[in-house]
Order: structure tokens, then sequence, then C-alpha cells
């Protein structure tokens, strides 16, 4: 029988002898690639922390004790080791497990993450609480070295630091290379630092010293600073003792019984402990170990052959904008480019290496990223900053106060904007319309297909201001094949005449409101199609003059509708007393759960079935306002 057969719960795998988890790590290893090629999923990270996660859940007892992942997109392992390996294959799909910790989903998914560098923060409010209320439990908080480059786990670190809770957090480093030499030593040391016997003799002497007449002081003053400038020398984590923690490790982090010590040590430490683990991505699988950029995120793919690479054909919106961004910077020498790690999710690669001087990946740091380009551009440059959309929020304050006040040219590319399907509520890109349309000085555009982002990307570079272009994840649809013109302007653009009814469509909606003018027309119903590629400002003379020509004005968008496109709409419609009736069809007010794009628009009613049946809906009920629609064409 099959070791992790027998594991259902975490105190089922503390029936195993240790000597046996190395070979439950295999079998899991092997579970996660027959699952992920088929539903796809965060591949590389997950198969990084096999070991790391079977010894906390060897040595921890969840969910008494507290597990926090940061990110979330490496708790795998840790799904199937509490309760729902049997579930495993709905991986990521609508009504099935999700690919991040997920509260309702286990009682140990103990807290939500998809935006990293929160865990440390999160764990330590947590410690805290039980102290307040005496009670008693491990809090621990697992963090890669990615995530650490974030601001807000140096910001709790330095909180935790100064305090005597008792906080455990483990270091996840999968690309810093330590000697075996120094590791040995740290090692050593760690068992000496990390023993209560050493640090309750460390205070008896220290204190029995300074009590000493007039030597005393001063031998103990020379002895902490002669034991400092030995840590500086010999202790890799100096940093994090200097911040207060008990530094342990570096630790092989596919060493299950070196994990296990070193985990046991650490839970009779008293203060903030942090444990540096050194792990490789993608370990167990060549090509994910080879590639782990490239198996981060993938989509299902073949075993035996790994995920097939990017044809030159077809291009992701993604490729789109690094490729031309490239083109275009081979005139503009004052343009750069700025990403918070991650230049293969945004298409930046190709710049990266085609202008290495002029690129510039801050890691997991979006705030620094923003407010980096501000400086750039007051200083002549022109920077353009490719962001997640989701990850684009964390910086809202840097680019209201640092960019948008000043009226910098700074340029914002939105990848993923909209729904973006499996990875869900955290990551789905549906909020950035409205946080960035009510702030000065920003223009807001969004494209129908990827031609017509390379002519915004052009047209930006004219603006003298701040510019987001927002578009969405993977290639385009049918709006592929509609014919894109140059910006001249900050103009809409009409892709089919009719009468009496408008709809305007932002961004990949396009493609929807195409689809149900086909039904529409079906039905004797003949609307005006109209590319909205400019949100901010709004086209106020296309819009007077279609609001004149129609009865009903339908906006599209794939953002939440309170504050979003449709809403500006709704106000400049009342401000002006028009009188035109509109209907706004948009992100309705609650996080989307993850699912296929297709399935998760349908769930919303946001396909061009539904809406289409919604729009007749409408017009039925208004028909004594819409004379001849049950008789005639519309």
């Amino acid at each position: 029988m099959a070791l992790l057969d027998q594991i259902n719960e975490p105190d089922d795998l503390k029936s195993l002898k240790q000597e046996q988890l190395p070979a439950l790590a295999e079998e899991i290893r092997k579970f996660i690639l027959q699952h992920v090629s088929v539903t796809g999923g965060h591949l590389a990270s997950n198969l990084g922390v096999v070991e790391l996660t079977i010894a906390l859940h060897y040595v921890y007892n969840s969910p008494m004790d507290k597990i926090i992942w940061d990110v979330g997109h490496q708790s795998y392992v840790h799904k199937i080791l509490t309760s729902r390996k049997d579930r495993f294959n709905t991986l990521r799909s609508f009504g099935g497990l999700s690919g991040f910790p997920k509260r309702k989903e286990s009682v140990h998914d103990i807290f939500e993450t998809g935006h990293s560098s929160t865990s440390i923060s999160a764990a330590l409010g947590m410690a805290r609480a039980r102290d307040l209320k005496k009670e008693h439990y491990h809090v621990i908080a697992v963090i890669g070295d990615g995530a650490l480059t974030g601001g807000m786990a140096f910001e709790a670190m330095n909180d935790a630091g100064h305090s005597d809770t008792n906080l455990t957090v483990i270091l996840n480093d999968n690309d810093m290379s330590i000697s075996q030499n120094v590791g040995a030593l740290a090692t050593h040391l760690t068992r000496i630092r990390s023993n209560p016997r050493y640090k309750w003799l460390k205070k008896v002497v220290e204190t029995r010293l300074r009590s000493l007449p007039l030597v005393g002081r001063p031998i103990a003053d020379c002895i902490e600073k002669l034991k400092n400038s030995l840590k500086y020398l010999l202790v890799p984590g100096i940093i994090f003792e200097e911040m207060g923690f008990t530094y342990m490790g570096p630790v092989n982090g596919h060493d299950l019984n070196g994990l296990v010590s070193v985990l046991e040590r650490a839970k009779k430490v008293k203060g903030p402990v942090l444990i540096h683990v050194m792990t490789k991505k993608g370990k167990g699988y060549d090509y994910s170990e080879i590639n782990p950029e490239r198996y981060h995120g993938v989509p299902p793919f073949d075993l035996e052959h790994g995920c097939e690479q990017e044809t030159g054909t077809n291009l992701t919106y993604s490729m789109t904008f690094g490729r031309h961004l490239v083109s275009i910077a081979e005139n503009y020498q004052d343009i750069v480019a700025i990403t918070a790690a991650m230049p293969e999710g945004t298409g930046l690669s190709q710049f990266k290496h085609r202008f290495p001087e002029r690129f510039f990946d801050v890691g997991i740091a979006e705030q620094h990223a923003v407010t980096l380009a501000a400086g750039m551009a007051a200083n002549g440059l022109r920077p353009v900053v490719a962001i997640y959309s989701t990850f684009f929020q964390r910086a809202y304050d840097q680019v209201l106060h640092d960019v948008c006040q000043q009226n910098l040219p700074v340029i914002f590319a939105l990848d993923r904007a909209g729904i973006v399907g499996e990875d869900g509520e955290t990551h789905q890109g549906v909020f950035d319309i409205s946080y960035l349309q009510h702030i000065p000085n920003i223009t807001l555009m969004a494209p129908k297909n990827t031609s017509e982002l390379r002519y915004m990307l052009d047209f930006a570079l004219s603006v003298k201001g701040p510019v987001a272009i927002r578009y969405p994840r993977g290639r385009g649809g049918i709006a592929e094949n509609l014919l894109s013109q140059p910006l001249s302007g900050l103009d809409w653009e009409i892709l089919e005449y009719g009468r009496k009814i408008t709809v305007l469509a932002v961004g990949a909606m396009v493609e929807v409101a195409i689809r149900l003018s086909k039904i529409l027309r079906a039905r004797n119903v003949k609307p005006t199609i109209v590319n909205a590629r400019i949100l901010k400002p709004l086209d106020i003379h296309m819009l007077e003059q279609l609001a004149k020509e129609s009865d009903l004005l339908v906006t599209l968008e794939d953002n939440v509708l309170i504050g979003g496109f449709g809403s500006s709409i709704n106000q400049y419609v009342v401000s002006n007393r028009i009188d035109v009736h509109v209907l706004n069809f948009g992100i309705p007010d609650r996080f989307i759960e993850h699912g296929s794009i297709k399935r998760l628009r349908e769930e919303l009613k946001l396909d061009h079935e539904s809406i289409a049946a919604d729009i007749c809906k409408a017009l039925t009920k208004e028909e004594k306002a819409y004379a001849g629609f049950t008789q005639g064409t519309y």
C-alpha cells in the first residue's frame, strides 16, 4: 500500500516513522505532477516545498498550531496532507479546490493569501491574539526569498523583533547560494544559540559581570563587541539577528531529518525565530528544475515532453506588449522598463536581454516600482511600468501621490486586467478602472485586440502625463480579426452601425459585444457597437451624439460596476440631464472565485447570450417607451 494512501489528516502523518518520510515525499511529487499536468497550476513552487511541508505537519499540530503560507501558491502539498487529496483533480476548476489557501475550504487553511509579503504580519497578529487570550500554540509563517523583498515583510519583522512574542518565520530560499563551509559552521552556531541553556547562561554571565565594581561593565562591553564582530563574520543571518530574531540555518530544505530536527529545536526557543531553509524550485522534474520560471504557473501539459513554448504566431497580449516595447525603445533612448519580479509574466524578458542597462526588476515591491518610475520621469526618462492589475492595487497611493499629483509621464501597462480565471479572488483584475479613473491627470485606455495595444503604446508616448493601459490575459478572440488604426486622439471607435440601441464595450468585452450583436440582429434588434477604448477622459463628443440617436445605452466592462466605466457614463448622463436610458453590465459587488473565464462569465451573466437576453427583457419592459419594438426593427 502506498504511503500517501494512508494519509488523510496530519495526524496520520505522525504515525509514520521518520525514515519513511523521504519515500512519502517522492510519492507526493509524482501525485502533484500527475494532477497539475492535467489541471494546470503552480508547479515549480510546489515541487520545491514537498519536504518542508511534510516536516511542518510532522512536527506541528495543525490546525491548533497555525501555519500561514505567504502568497499561497505553494500550498498544494499542504492541501494533500489535510484531507483534500481525493478532490485534487478539481484543482482550480469552478466549484473545486482553490489553488491558494481558502478558509472556507478547510480548517487547516488559517489565512487566505494570494498577494505576497503578508504572512509575517498576519502571523504576528495571530500570535499576539493568542497571548492576549492566554492560549498556547505555535504560529508559523512560511515566506519565500522573493516575497521577503516586499517592504511589508520587513515592517512586520521589525515589529516582531522588538517584542518577546513567540513566532516562527520560515524563509524558503530557493535562489541564494551559500557555500558548504559557511553552512556547516552556521548549523553548528545555530545549535549553540538555539539551546535554552545557552541563553540562560549568557544572561547570568552578563548580569554578574556587570555587577562587578569598576571592571565588570567594561569587560562585559568588550565581550559584547567581540561577540558582535564574530557574528558579522560567521553568521549568515546577522541581519535577522539584528532585527531581534534568533536565526537558525541555513538548512537543506530537502533533508527531512534535518528539517524535523531544526523545527523541534525552534519550538523550544522563546521569542521570534527565523529558520533559513534552502530549497530547489521545481525539484524532482527535470524541465522545471532547469527552467523554474517557465514552470511557475503552467497550463495542462504532457508530462513526458513538458510545456510547449510560445510560438511567434497568435501572440498573447503580454508578448505583444513586450515585443513592441523593444521595437520602440530602439528609437527612444529615454524609455526604461520596470517590473516587480515578473519579467517573464509581463512579457519584458526580451527587453531585459536587449537593454539590460535600461531594465529594472525591483523584486516584489510594487510601491517602490511606481515611485522609482516617478523619480525617473521627473528626471527626464520615459518609464514603462508593467505589473499585473491585481498587484498594481498595492501601489495605489504611489500612483496618486507620486505620479499623478505631479502629472509625470509614466506609462503603466496593466497586464491580466479583468477576469483572469483559475487563480481566483486574489488575482482577478476587476478593480483597476474603479481605483484609477477617479485620480486626476491620468489617461486610461483599454485595447480591443493586440494590434490596438501596440498603437496605444505609441500614442502613450505623446501624452504629457501619466497613462495606464489595461489589457487581458492570454490571446485575443474574434476581436483580433478587426482592423485597428493608429490612435489620432482620445476618441472611441464605432465598429457596427445600428439604430436606437448603442453598446459601449471596454477592452475584452468588445468580443462579447460583437457576439451579442449577432444574437440581437437575428431578433431584428440592430445595435450600434462602440469600442470605448478610452475610459478616461470620456469621448464626450461621441457620447453625446450617440445619446441623441439612442433610446438605450448599454455599457459592458470586466470591472466592478461600482465606480467603473458604466458608473462614469451614468454620472455624465445624470449630471447633464441627457434623456436616455442606461443599462450597465459588469462585475457585481462580490469577489469572484476561481474557474475558467468562460465559466465565470456565464456564472456572472456576462456572456453574450445572457447579456442579449437581458437587453431584450429591458426592451420588453420599456416597450411603451420603445414604440414599435414588437412590430419592427431596432
